[in-house]
């Protein structure tokens, strides 16, 4: 049979999840590819990319869509368990699709945030041709969808992983984040001062070389969400400080207090929600590495002018 897309591994993989504690995705491969009764042919078809099994990453797109919908959650790397919502999924339902997964909120905001859009079904790594691409987009418009959609996949992983680490380390990867981004002088221009106690600043830049100019930082690894006492107490800590610069940065959002709040200040308080931070880390290469690179070329006419 043809090798499945990652819609139809949706359901037996959540199946596998609920027999175990945790489940490694690498040890799905096998039996779900018995499921299907795939040949050794097909079990080794690489992706166009040549970079992987193009089973295998259906298996990993099937396992990133469930934890989207909270069926799945990570529990390790490359580990994953089932959630209380995914084994009541599978005594509801005998078939999921993205219909049955639209149903759930923190999915629905992953297809906002992917400009409603989803890959094709065989995933991102699929190959495609001309007559693959619906007739409303052209090639380039289908490859920027599942670019999209690739990025998403990743801010979400970002957040999710970020939300798992110590708060020291967290409070880390903020300064690295912006020392990253130009704000600095020197490797030793930022500080982690969290665990000191001082006054509820987790974090200092010293943006010259003698620190007359220093943004100081309040980093919380938190899932929910950002209220205006929060920004009260860090403009007070900023206050003490006689401090002009604030950037606080949270792996959840703020409220809407929150961010209208920080309009009147006096002190620059500068709001960094989880997305945008993730959207951070991927532009500027923290915590990211990567995997290929696409060239998009066309016709170079002058070439072929004749002299």
């Amino acid at each position: 049979m043809p090798i499945p897309d990652f819609h139809a591994l949706m359901y037996p993989l959540l199946q596998l999840a609920a027999g175990v504690e945790a489940l490694r995705l690498r040890d799905s491969y096998a039996p779900l590819a018995d499921a299907f009764e795939l040949t050794p042919q097909e079990r080794h078809q690489l992706s166009p990319s040549g970079q992987q099994y193009l089973f295998n990453n259906r298996v990993t797109w099937a396992a990133s869509y469930l934890r989207k919908a909270g069926l799945l959650e990570s529990c390790g790397r490359g580990l994953v368990a089932i959630t209380p919502q995914g084994v009541i999924t599978l005594r509801e339902v005998r078939h999921i699709d993205m219909a049955y997964l639209m149903g759930f909120e923190s999915f629905r905001e992953f297809r906002r945030r992917t400009g409603s859009h989803a890959p094709r079904p065989g995933g991102p790594e699929d190959a495609a041709s001309v007559e693959d691409v619906p007739d409303c987009l052209t090639p380039l418009e289908s490859m920027e969808v599942s670019w999209r959609a690739i990025r998403a996949d990743l801010e979400f992983d970002l957040i999710e992983r970020m939300q798992q680490i110590h708060p020291a380390r967290f409070e880390q990867l903020v300064i690295d984040v912006l020392m990253t981004m130009g704000y600095g002088c020197g490797e030793s221009a930022g500080q982690n001062v969290g665990q000191s106690g001082d006054g509820g600043i987790d974090g200092i830049i010293n943006e010259d070389p003698l620190g007359l100019e220093t943004i100081y930082l309040q980093a919380k690894r938190w899932v929910n969400p950002v209220g205006r006492p929060d920004i009260q107490k860090f403009s007070g800590a900023l206050s003490g400080k006689r401090a002009r610069k604030g950037v606080f940065i949270t792996t959840s959002h703020f409220t809407r207090e929150a961010q209208e709040y920080v309009t009147g200040l006096e002190t620059r308080i500068i709001l960094i929600d989880g997305p945008q931070l993730a959207r951070l880390m991927i532009d500027h290469n923290v915590g990211v590495s990567t995997v290929d690179r696409f060239e998009i070329k066309r016709l170079d006419s002058d070439y072929f002018l004749e002299e």
